[in-house]
Parts: C-alpha cells; structure tokens; sequence
C-alpha cells in the first residue's frame, strides 16, 4: 500500500492499471462515437436538404452549413441549433388555410443545451484529468469524467429523440404535403 497527499490510499497493482485502463475507455469511447457523429452529421445534413425544398424562405444559411457549422469552433456551440430550429420551422406543416403554426421545440432546444453542456462539461474533465498530478486530483477528475459522461447519455438520448421527431415531421410533409389536414 503507497500513501499519497491527502487521504486516499492505493495499492501499486491499481496506480499503475489506472492510466491503462482510462486509455481504453477513452478509445471505446471514441470508437463509439466517431461513427454515431458521421451518421448524425449526414442525417442533419440530409434533412436540412429536405426542409429547403419544403420552404426554402426559412433558411439564413446555405445547406453545406448543415456540415461545416459543426467544425467552426465557437460557431458550433450555436450555428447547428440555429440550422436544427430552421430545418423544424420548415418540417412543420402550414395550416389548412396556409397559414404560419409552430410546432413546439422544447425536444429541440432541450438536446441543444444538454449537448452544449456535455461537450463543455467535458472539455473541462479533459483539461482537470490532464492537469491532476496527485491521486486526490485523479479522483476528482474521475468524477466529473462520471458526471460528463452521464450528461452525454442524456444528451445521446435526447439526440435520438429529437431525430425521429423531425424525421416524423419531414415524412409527414413528404406525404400529406404542406397543408395539415386540421
């Protein structure tokens, strides 16, 4: 058993399987995730494309935005939702008599700002876990690597959500047209 500042104690075998094992979470993590981000950027993308033929008027930004805002940093903590908010408002069906409705984006904004905070959230576990150089530090770290990932999760989920609501919304368009019926 090795002593270390502050209170936590650990054994040799579990300081040095400590790196190893935070390595190839880290690597399943990112084998997990890069695909998902391809899939999502294509879909986004996709449906960005689809909104502009439903009402072009809606849109400020040209369809490759729907793939560049997300590597823009700073850009991409609020373009892509601006893209998301306008593909919805033109996914959503006009009144029988053509008139403007919304259809209500808490879904929307709600995995916005979680995503936001996860990727915030992990940044900062990125920089703390760097950073640590005692076991305390570590464990500190750890946790908020716990509490990032959890919000991930949830922003994942709220990810799929959002995604077959405005997929719904788009199939609705495509097949009764621009007009809801009442």
């Amino acid at each position: 058993m090795q002593g270390f500042p502050g209170s936590t104690r650990f054994d040799d075998l579990e300081l040095s399987l400590s790196p190893a094992l935070t390595m190839l979470a880290g690597v399943l993590q990112f084998l997990t995730v890069l695909p998902t981000v391809v899939v999502f950027i294509i879909w986004f993308h996709r449906v960005r494309s689809n909104g502009g033929a439903f009402r072009p008027d809606v849109f400020t930004l040209g369809r490759g935005w729907a793939i560049g805002a997300w590597f823009v940093p700073v850009a991409n903590l609020f373009l892509p939702h601006r893209i998301a908010r306008q593909t919805w408002r033109a996914s959503t069906q006009l009144g029988p008599d053509g008139a403007d409705r919304t259809a209500p984006a808490s879904l929307l904004t709600s995995w916005w700002v979680v995503w936001v905070l996860a990727a915030i959230t992990g940044r900062v576990f990125s920089k703390i876990y760097m950073a640590a150089e005692t076991v305390d530090a570590l464990l500190s770290a750890g946790l908020l690597g716990i509490a990032a990932d959890l919000v991930t999760v949830i922003a994942a989920i709220l990810a799929v959500l959002f995604v077959r609501r405005l997929t719904a919304m788009q199939n609705t368009m495509a097949t009764e047209g621009p007009y809801a019926r009442v």
